[in-house]
């Protein structure tokens, strides 16, 4: 059963996320600040991709399942680079994008909780069953990164919201 109720959310995020990107490239393609989009995406796919070979799951599935398990892990990870580099080269981030990334980051910090304190509270028991070799804390490791990325962008969210501005303002050097 979790089998089956994983692969119909995976399903949805996979059609929902090729529905967003459809309305981004047609509909609001007015909107694309291209000048301001200077993060190569190779920059980011190339890494996860030659990790994903070198490091991933230890299950029963099929090699090729396996890596790109691992490729989707590494490449979440990291996923928010390209929006965080072009909100920094904007200087100014909208309420909705802010609040958007600010969501983003809270609902990363406490997957990056969960897992942490099942690894506590399983006495390290979770890194075993999810496999043997540098998967495991790998997994852990792509949390923390992905939360640590999010981090700096929420601090200043906050220091918006605090200082009473609809607007957030980044300095220069974020992200």
């Amino acid at each position: 059963m979790e089998f089956d109720l994983h692969t119909v959310l995976d399903s949805a995020t996979l059609v929902t996320t090729l529905w967003v990107i459809y309305m981004i490239r047609l509909n609001l393609k007015s909107s694309y600040m291209e000048e301001k989009d200077n993060l190569k995406i190779y920059h980011v796919v190339i890494p996860c991709s030659v990790l994903s070979f070198i490091i991933h799951p230890t299950t029963q599935h099929h090699i090729l399942n396996r890596i790109f398990w691992a490729f989707c892990v590494y490449l979440e990870a990291v996923s928010v680079l390209p929006q965080l580099r072009v909100m920094q080269n904007t200087k100014i981030v909208e309420p909705f994008t802010a609040h958007y990334v600010f969501a983003l980051g809270v609902a990363r910090f406490l997957s990056c909780a969960h897992w942490l304190l099942q690894v506590w509270d399983t006495r390290g028991r979770l890194l075993t069953a999810l496999g043997y070799g540098l998967w495991p804390p790998m997994v852990l490791l792509c949390e923390i990164v992905q939360t640590f990325i999010l981090a700096d962008f929420c601090y200043y969210y906050v220091q918006s919201i605090l200082g009473g501005q609809l607007v957030l303002r980044l300095p220069s050097g974020v992200v």
